[in-house]
């Protein structure tokens, strides 16, 4: 017993480390210069993407954590409020999404190369006209699969190696672009865009501007992703909370600040989306007289991919992998290594990124093949977050008494609020990913063709989550040492999330219960109750 606490003391995170894990997720300066192309209006798309869905996303997920700190995240507030088939979805929709996104985006790092040397022209003439492409695609897939068995060294191992990947590769570039900004306007540039109130009004392009919307929305996906880890901080409830709500600025800060620099020094019609960050580093160097400096930025910018690379390659299979456990996947899939890290899961998803990433690579049609797959994860993205704003409402009136440290202000129209905005952002992201787009007939064939894909990919998806979930219920796939505490309305005796009135925190009702699959051991009544002196007390005798 001294053993195991011991060992779980060693697997504390902080919340400095948890904050940066988050950061990992959704910021990066590269994904800055997509959204430069419109100027200072940037700042409004990255403001409303932040109030109708970011600050919703983390205020929900803030209560829910708060409530529910048991381990599983997502799945454990899915399963909480809307039953453990959609809990199971939201898990694989992670998993699945990341293979996909990262398989599809690999071959991009290929044009990238030469910026990793001083030969700046060199570099550029080789993204415009790049070769042996599979040749070096492969040495990409190999680091990725390097930084795959890293993550299974645990979760102290990677959330190290994340918050400093995101030191050294976002926020000291980041700072160092303010300031060489700052010299470059001071010896007498003009900034290539108006640097006016005006150029905060976005102009009206169509739907082509509502697409735009939708993407901010999408680039602020993942925030609430390392929840399944809330069990490695000291405090979860009050920790992860904090780290949310210092995640939130610090994302903004690097999406705002970034693209508004990289407007400022790129004109419009010379943005490449592929090496203008790196050109931007160039420009600024050549202020203070190192022009080479670009090549530094680029070798710490790597350092914040790698922290993006091993905290998206763990999230998701470790929130999968403690789900498994409690039933819900076969038993190869749930073995954990020394590390309490699902290694055959991780390896399983690393080796289907890799196939996609050839696929893609090899197919006669790759813009249509990566716009199609890029929809498609959209779409399931905000499946995912449709069920998380469902979930966060049905358990204020399901269970409306259970403790939870933090609540989203004012009360239930507060809650209805916050979680309405959070909703009908995401409808309105997944109408946006299934509209075809102007160049539909050139790169997919025909707007039927092109939405008739995305639907079918989204309802496999969908399917295999559902079959799976069948499958669970007919086999016994349950270890009985899984850490996996049951839900709450299992431990009321009840066959499905409903309405308790019982105001127990949920980690009172979880103490000392079997793990999840297997019988309860001690009932709780839907409607018990105890005085906050009792709570209090079970609080500070638990173990």
């Amino acid at each position: 017993m001294v053993n195991e606490k011991s060992q779980e003391k060693k697997a504390y995170i902080s919340v400095l480390a948890l904050t940066m894990m988050n950061v990992s997720m959704v910021a990066g300066l590269a994904n800055d210069v997509q959204q430069s192309f419109y100027g200072l209006a940037s700042v409004t798309y990255f403001a409303i993407g932040a109030i109708c869905f970011f600050i919703p996303t983390a205020l929900v997920a803030a209560e829910l954590a708060s409530g529910w700190s048991n381990r599983g995240g997502i799945f454990r507030w899915v399963g909480e409020g809307l039953g453990k088939g959609w809990a199971l979805t939201c898990l694989l929709i992670l998993w699945f999404q990341t293979m996909l996104n990262f398989g599809m985006g690999m071959p991009s790092f290929t044009a990238t190369i030469m910026f990793y040397t001083p030969n700046y022209d060199a570099a550029v003439k080789f993204a415009q006209d790049p070769h042996h492409e599979l040749l070096i695609m492969t040495g990409w897939i190999i680091l990725y699969w390097f930084l795959t068995w890293l993550a299974t060294k645990g979760v102290k191992a990677f959330s190290n190696i994340a918050k400093y990947g995101v030191i050294i590769g976002s926020l000291i570039p980041l700072v160092v672009m303010v300031v060489l900004a700052i010299v470059w306007l001071a010896q007498g540039h003009q900034p290539a865009i108006p640097m006016t109130p005006k150029g905060l009004i976005p102009k009206w392009n169509g739907m082509s501007t509502l697409a735009l919307a939708a993407g901010v929305f999408f680039s602020y996906t993942g925030i609430d992703m390392n929840a399944a880890h809330i069990k490695q901080l000291k405090h979860p409830e009050k920790d992860f909370t904090k780290a949310m709500f210092i995640s939130i600025i610090l994302a903004f800060l690097i999406f705002v600040v970034g693209t508004v620099i990289i407007a400022m020094i790129i004109p419009e019609k010379q943005i490449n989306v592929l090496y203008t960050l790196f050109s931007v580093f160039r420009v600024l160097g050549t202020t203070i007289g190192i022009p080479w400096l670009y090549m530094v930025l680029v070798w710490a910018l790597l350092c914040n991919t790698i922290a993006m690379v091993i905290t998206n390659m763990a999230g998701p299979s470790f929130m999968l992998g403690q789900a498994g456990g409690s039933g819900f996947l076969p038993n190869w899939f749930q073995q954990k290594n020394k590390h309490k890290m699902p290694s055959h899961l991780m390896y399983t998803q690393i080796a289907g990124m890799t196939i996609i990433a050839y696929l893609v690579k090899m197919i006669p049609n790759v813009e249509g093949f990566v716009i199609m797959l890029t929809q498609t994860i959209t779409v399931l993205y905000m499946i995912y977050y449709i069920l998380m704003f469902t979930a966060f409402l049905r358990l204020r009136y399901d269970q409306p008494n259970r403790p939870r440290s933090f609540k989203v202000p004012g009360g239930m129209f507060g809650a209805w609020l916050v979680a309405g905005i959070g909703l009908i952002s995401s409808v309105f992201a997944i109408v946006l990913a299934i509209y075809p787009p102007a160049q539909v007939k050139a790169e997919v064939g025909s707007p039927i063709t092109y939405v008739s894909v995305i639907i079918i990919l989204v309802l496999v998806i969908l399917a295999i989550c559902l079959l799976l979930y069948q499958l669970s219920k007919k086999h016994d796939w349950v270890n009985p040492d899984n850490e996996f505490a049951p839900f709450t309305w299992q431990i009321e005796g009840l066959k499905k999330p409903s309405k308790a009135t019982s105001n127990i925190p949920t980690t009172v009702m979880s103490k000392d219960q079997n793990p999840m699959g297997m019988p309860i051991k001690r009932k709780y009544s839907p409607d018990q109750q105890m005085s906050e002196t009792e709570i209090k007390k079970l609080k500070e005798n638990k173990s």
